[in-house]
C-alpha cells in the first residue's frame, strides 16, 4: 500500500548522512472507497537513512523501510484486514522498502529520485519528485534535514488485486521525512 524508502548504499565521500527520525517522519496513504469517497491511513515507525550532498546531488541516496504491521487507519478491524493476505500479507511480507538508484536536481530544492519499491515481495521501479523542505540546527545541538514527496502507485502492480473496484487500484502516498545528521 505505501512505501518506505530503503537503500543499500555506498555514499560518496564527504556526503552528509542522516538517520530517519521516526517520530518526525510520516507516510500517509489515500485510496478511494466504492468510487465515492477517500479514506486515509498511515504507516508508523519508518526507519532508514539518507545522504544529502547539496554540492553534488548525484552522490545523494535514500533507503527507507516500514513494517506492514504498522499500518494505522484508526479502525482496528480494517487494519487487521489490511494486514491479511487480501492486502499486505504482513506475516509473509513484513516490510515495504524503497531504495534509490539515482538522485538528480531538477530545480532549486527539487529533486528527481529514481529507485526500486519493494512491496509484497515484488520490486518495481519508481521515480518520484522530492522537495527539500529545510535544514537546520535543533535545540539539542543536532543538525536535521527534511524532504517531502507525493506520488501514486497502482497496488495491482505488486499483485494486490483484492476488491479492485471497491477499493481503488491507485494509492496516493505522501511521504515526509526528517533525518538527524550522523
Amino acid at each position: 500500500m505505501v512505501i518506505l524508502l530503503t537503500v543499500l548504499y555506498a555514499p560518496g565521500a564527504f556526503a552528509d548522512v542522516y538517520k530517519l527520525d521516526p517520530v518526525h517522519t510520516s507516510i500517509i496513504f489515500r485510496v478511494k472507497h466504492l468510487g465515492v469517497s477517500y479514506f486515509y491511513g498511515r504507516f508508523n515507525g519508518a526507519s532508514g537513512i539518507f545522504s544529502f550532498d547539496e554540492a553534488a546531488p548525484s552522490k545523494s541516496f535514500i533507503e527507507m523501510r516500514v513494517s506492514t504491521n504498522n499500518i494505522d487507519t484508526d479502525v482496528e478491524k480494517r487494519d487487521n484486514h489490511l494486514k491479511s493476505p487480501d492486502f499486505l500479507d504482513a506475516q509473509k511480507h513484513p516490510l515495504i522498502k524503497f531504495q534509490s538508484n539515482s538522485v538528480t536536481q531538477v530545480a532549486t530544492d527539487n529533486y528527481e529520485i529514481k529507485g526500486d519499491l519493494m512491496l509484497l515481495g515484488k520490486t518495481r521501479p519508481l521515480t518520484i519528485k522530492a522537495v527539500h523542505t529545510g535544514s537546520g540546527q535543533d535545540p539539542w545541538g543536532n543538525f536535521r534535514s527534511g524532504f517531502k514527496t507525493s506520488f501514486i502507485i497502482n497496488r495491482s502492480d505488486f499483485g494486490m488485486d483484492f476488491m479492485l473496484g471497491g477499493v481503488s487500484d491507485e494509492v496516493q502516498l505522501t511521504v515526509s521525512i526528517e533525518g538527524i545528521k550522523q
